[in-house]
């Protein structure tokens, strides 16, 4: 005869597993879809065209890990003709981000690859007079290189500012049920003055601006593309 004692544990743990099962994501939360980050973003736009890649500092250099967390990657320069003024481009999309699958930021990958972390902080990016990117600017350094970054990371619907928030956001899409998709949108200059923020920003909101409207919830999130509007 099985105890009472026994019974209730059993049904404790009975239960205790069907709660995981369901705090277990099951569904994936795409954003990108079947489009191609490199096809929804354009090769020129304004004064601006793209080059091909150059001297990036890419997830490359994560070997096999890369791999892993990236399903596309974009790397692009893109100069302004008239003044010869370069900035950088790029993008890391991986459809699955997990504990163990997740976006890697420039305040790890750089240093990975021998650069010292001047600054970093959280900055907002402006797109119009009422929409702006949670996302970071930073000052990357090795030896005369001086590189100023901008960037933003997007998490299913989510645009975390920090790798705390980013987890957050993992935490919060799964407790939904769903596995999110994720990408890095990094943007840099070797302009030798803080001026290149500026530039950076208004390079960005340019960029963003000119991708169809349909296609930047890919890059920006649902709420904020909307925000955005035409």
């Amino acid at each position: 005869m099985i105890a009472r004692r026994d019974f209730i544990m059993g049904g404790a743990g009975a239960a205790a597993a069907a709660l995981a099962y369901q705090l277990k994501p099951h569904h994936k939360l795409n954003l990108l879809g079947h489009r191609k980050m490199a096809d929804i973003v354009p090769v020129s736009f304004g004064v601006w065209s793209s080059q091909g890649e150059n001297s990036l500092v890419t997830p490359a250099t994560e070997g096999k890990l890369a791999a892993r967390l990236y399903n596309e990657i974009v790397s692009r320069i893109y100069t302004q003709a008239e003044t010869g003024e370069q900035i950088m481009m790029l993008i890391a999309y991986g459809d699955t981000q997990s504990d163990l699958l997740q976006l890697h930021r420039p305040e790890a990958c750089y240093p990975a690859v021998g650069f010292h972390l001047a600054s970093a902080q959280t900055a907002a990016i402006p797109l119009s007079p009422h929409a702006v990117i949670p996302g970071r600017r930073v000052l990357a350094e090795l030896e005369d290189r001086h590189e100023r970054i901008v960037y933003w990371t997007r998490v299913g619907e989510f645009l975390p500012a920090t790798s705390n928030d980013q987890r957050k956001a993992q935490l919060k899409t799964a407790m939904q049920g769903f596995v999110p998709d994720g990408a890095l949108f990094r943007f840099s200059s070797l302009r030798p003055d803080p001026s290149a923020f500026d530039v950076l920003d208004g390079f960005i909101a340019g960029l963003v601006l000119a991708v169809a409207p349909t296609n930047r919830p890919p890059l920006v999130g649902s709420a904020l593309a909307s925000e955005v509007g035409v």
